[in-house]
């Protein structure tokens, strides 16, 4: 990944992270701000062989190993992933995770497997292929469980030969101290909203639902592209809160039970920070129903996040989204209204 091909808001990022030398970096910010982009563009630009000098060093897209990152071949960069992650962005599994998956031994992980960390603990002691070095690819970082985190630990602390680590996370508070600690951090910048909508578009977002797409992302451009991707109409984004109010499931009704339980937690949240006197992030103040009581809110939001576990394997969606627009109705509704 170039830094022509870079989102605008982080092109920047990539030119000071590259001024910079050490061998393991930590990339954190919220979702859908880049991380997983930012954090392969260093690992191109480490590897690259003929780097451009007028980018600040990065990647140029045309040489033998720009091109075999670019088809998820080359000897020299490994990339940690869930497996769900690595098939949706079209990296290759190992062959006995793929023929495990393929023989419905199991199903693709959602976490980072040790197994896969004791791959690229191997491969970080292997000689070079290309002679620029290699690269540890992590993302996203807070997948790693206790024990495969503890494998990646000690090689962190001891580096050997001129392999460098790059981890991506979307929710670093969740990471070992002790990995934070012996990572070089950067905190990923919020895009403008002009930039932001301009990316969209340029991945072939209509500009007339980039907005509510943005709206209902929080504003975060990869998570608003995710849910265009996923379908979801952002034109009736801004009347999902008073309809909710009002108990209509229709509002809804084109929604997973994960889509649906993921929007009613923006609106459980959105009001939360106008109960405590803060800006709401996915919707418009005016767009919002009567505030309810901390209390019912807290309530609702523990409800939600149980729900949440088993949204992918519901016993009935329909039954279950109809539970959840009688809670959020009965949750609004014990609002005082405004004055």
């Amino acid at each position: 990944m170039t830094p022509d091909s870079l989102p605008a808001w982080l092109g920047q990022s990539l030119a000071e992270l590259l001024r910079q030398r050490g061998h393991a970096w930590l990339l954190q910010g919220p979702s859908g701000l880049g991380q997983y982009e930012l954090g392969l563009a260093m690992a191109a630009a480490w590897l690259c062989e003929q780097p451009d000098a007028a980018d600040g060093g990065g990647a140029c897209g045309h040489c033998p190993s720009c091109h075999a990152i670019a088809v998820r071949t080359h000897a020299d960069l490994c990339v940690l992933m869930p497996e769900v992650e690595m098939q949706a962005l079209g990296w290759p599994l190992s062959e006995k995770a793929q023929a495990d998956i393929d023989d419905k031994k199991r199903k693709p992980s959602r976490e980072i497997r040790v197994e896969a960390m004791r791959d690229a603990i191997g491969f970080a002691q292997r000689t070079s292929a290309r002679g620029r070095g290699k690269a540890v690819l992590v993302y996203p970082a807070e997948r790693m469980n206790m024990v495969t985190a503890n494998a990646l630990l000690k090689t962190l602390e001891e580096p050997v030969g001129d392999v460098r680590f790059v981890l991506a996370s979307e929710a670093a508070w969740q990471l070992l101290p002790t990995i934070r600690s012996r990572c070089l951090g950067f905190t990923l910048p919020w895009p403008e909203d002009a930039q932001a909508r301009t990316w969209l578009e340029g991945q072939g977002v209509p500009a007339a639902d980039a907005p509510g797409l943005l709206r209902a992302a929080g504003g975060r451009p990869s998570d608003a592209l995710r849910l265009a991707a996923q379908g979801q109409a952002p034109r009736g984004w801004s009347q999902l809160p008073k309809a909710m109010a009002r108990g209509e499931v229709g509002a809804l009704a084109d929604q997973s039970p994960a889509q649906a339980i993921g929007a009613l937690q923006k609106l459980c949240h959105d009001l939360m920070a106008a109960e405590c006197g803060a800006a709401p992030r996915f919707f418009e103040s005016a767009d919002l129903p009567p505030v309810p009581s901390r209390a019912a809110l807290a309530r609702w939001s523990r409800s939600l996040a149980s729900a949440a576990k088993t949204a992918e394997h519901p016993f009935n969606p329909g039954l279950m989204l109809e539970a959840l627009v009688s809670e959020a109705r009965t949750t609004l509704n014990s609002a005082r209204p405004r004055p």
